[in-house]
């Protein structure tokens, strides 16, 4: 578990939400990639089985019986402060949470929470993480083989789409993944884009990273700073260049206020701290070529 927010097939996963339709569908997929499954929580079908694994009541009770390194939930912004707090109550060492438009206030009992018990949170309205080929959490497509490739190459994004998008052009051009971590899209998230940049960098699987992100935040900025001192090399993508002054982007942390957050503003940061920034996500594959040419076709 000390690798997380990248996953591994040693981690013991609880599904939280797993007898739901989204629940059984990503339990599915996640489990044909080796991804290490332990049980599904639902109050209302514990001691149940589902998908032969078994049910409990909360949390609390699985970790009672079994092992387990990893949350995920597929809750509704409802339900997910008290499913996450029984997460952290239980001592679960990290939590993937799914879900979008949680309440502010539900997210700062949850995080007040989570920094006194030592939970690690990625999200929420991350679309999960992703090793190719040794396991995932989410419902990022990472039993898709065309989409992910084992590599050594660590991809951060807001965004599930851009962020698959992003992967399927960098396995088309020859370059695996090592890790896929994504941070989610609200205004408060639990692991920003510098934390999972700090994590690919002491990652000894992880030779160069690509950053993708948006216009709104300080994040990228944040993380300039921190790409100017790695040895390992750094190519991003913004999106949101073509946006018009104040326009709010598709994800709730995209916010531009002044010129901070601003599409210029995070291009000079990551320009200057020698991280090359692509013009388009297919100008990724060209960009890392140039500062890796050897690891192209390089097996894991």
């Amino acid at each position: 578990m000390s690798t997380f927010p990248i996953i591994r097939r040693s981690d013991r996963i609880v599904v939280i939400g797993m007898t739901g339709g989204q629940g059984t569908f990503w339990t599915e997929r996640m489990r044909e990639v080796g991804t290490q499954i332990v049980a599904g929580v639902n109050p209302k079908r514990a001691g149940e089985t589902h998908l032969g694994l078994p049910v409990f009541a909360s949390v609390n009770a699985v970790v009672r019986s079994m092992q387990a390194d990893v949350a995920v939930m597929f809750v509704p912004p409802a339900g997910v402060r008290d499913a996450a707090l029984d997460v952290i109550d239980a001592g679960v060492g990290g939590l993937v949470m799914l879900t979008e438009h949680v309440p502010a206030h539900d997210m700062l009992d949850v995080f007040s929470a989570s920094d006194a018990r030592g939970c690690r949170i990625v999200g929420p309205n991350t679309a999960g993480l992703v090793t190719p080929g040794e396991a995932f959490v989410g419902i990022m497509p990472g039993h898709n083989n065309k989409v992910f490739s084992p590599g050594r190459v660590g991809v951060i994004s807001r965004s599930g789409s851009l962020g698959t998008l992003v992967c399927l052009n960098l396995t088309r051009g020859g370059f695996g993944q090592s890790s896929f971590i994504g941070i989610g899209g609200d205004p408060m998230i639990g692991t920003t884009s510098l934390d999972a940049l700090i994590a690919l960098d002491r990652d000894e699987r992880t030779d160069a990273v690509v950053l993708v992100g948006e216009i709104g935040g300080t994040m990228e900025e944040e993380a300039a700073d921190y790409a100017r001192t790695m040895g390992k090399p750094v190519v991003a993508f913004i999106a949101g260049r073509a946006a018009p002054p104040g326009r709010k982007m598709g994800h709730a942390g995209a916010i531009v206020a002044g010129s901070g957050g601003s599409y210029p503003s995070k291009r000079a940061a990551l320009e200057a701290a020698d991280v090359a920034v692509a013009d388009t996500p297919h100008g990724i594959v060209g960009a890392l070529a140039a500062r890796l040419p050897a690891l192209a076709k390089m097996p894991a």
